[in-house]
């Protein structure tokens, strides 16, 4: 046998997509949250095709209806809508603008923060202070003023909670483009005639692709919260539409003649919600750790 054939070949590293789904299938609070998003999306989107209610027209007769009447299993709504119609339907609203917010603002923030951490120098300077300075008046104070000039609906709430929620992201994307631009690959490119947009198009921003899967769990998570203080605060979209912040915020002015069936289905849907994408998020951190990878693989 020669020297050569005596040498056994080294084991393929296995890709980013294939490490992250491995570390999720071990993480089980990841994959709990991964379960709860999917059974929460069937829930909203595919149950009022199984179990259509009518949510735009009030019928007084049946308000305040307990769980357990006939034909509403969790009751019904202060105006006799079906409580878990409501659900489906407020839950498809929340869901829509925190995703769409969500995925905005990390867009925003990624292209923001790489151009900035790319090119350095007087201009990554004025784009960090105007980040700087936005990031210093309270994000709830700037939706409540935004969201009272305008008329809120699905575009408008997603486009005003993207507009504020973009601010860290483009903070930790600037982050690691500066670590990036120094790499040799970066250097090659210049080298061979790569200008400013083809450097973070085609080299920040993909190497950057983990660190910007992970922060999207949490944007979203944050927006869907987001989604909830407008509506609470009353700045949501007009009726018969509803979301799960609305709910919360009508049954609150119920509490105190007892129709706890208005509150606790809206409010155990945002908390898993957003602690099943903050569980997913953390295991995605997880997975895309390199570090954290090593460490493991030295343990074993």
């Amino acid at each position: 046998m020669t020297a050569a054939g005596s040498v056994s070949a080294a084991p393929a590293t296995p890709g980013p997509g294939r490490r992250a789904l491995a570390v999720l299938t071990r993480d089980k609070p990841a994959l709990a949250g991964a379960v709860v998003l999917v059974a929460l999306m069937a829930f909203c989107f595919l149950g009022p095709l199984i179990r259509p209610t009518d949510q735009v027209h009030t019928d007084l007769g049946r308000a305040n209806l307990p769980p357990g009447s006939p034909g509403h299993p969790l009751g019904t709504t202060d105006l006799g809508y079906d409580m878990l119609g409501r659900l489906m339907t407020g839950g498809q609203t929340s869901l829509e603008v925190g995703l769409a917010a969500g995925l905005l603002a990390t867009l925003i923030g990624t292209v923001y923060g790489a151009v900035a951490g790319y090119f350095g120098g007087w201009l990554d300077a004025a784009m960090m202070r105007i980040t700087d300075a936005a990031l210093a008046i309270p994000a709830l104070f700037l939706l409540v003023v935004v969201a009272t000039i305008v008329t809120p609906s699905k575009p408008v709430l997603i486009l005003i909670i993207a507009s504020v929620a973009w601010l860290s992201p483009a903070r930790l994307i600037r982050g690691e483009a500066l670590a990036l631009r120094s790499r040799d690959y970066v250097h090659a490119m210049r080298l061979m005639g790569g200008g400013g947009t083809r450097a973070v198009f085609r080299h920040i921003v993909p190497n950057a692709i983990g660190t910007v899967i992970v922060n999207a769990t949490f944007q979203i998570a944050d927006a869907i919260l987001y989604v909830a203080y407008l509506s609470f605060l009353g700045l949501s979209i007009p009726p018969p539409a509803a979301d799960w912040g609305s709910m919360l915020g009508t049954g609150i002015t119920y509490t105190q003649v007892g129709y706890w069936w208005l509150i606790f289905p809206p409010g155990i849907a945002i908390v898993l919600v957003v602690a099943a994408f903050t569980f997913l998020g953390d295991g995605l951190r997880d997975a895309f750790d390199v570090r954290l990878q090593r460490i493991r693989r030295n343990r074993r």
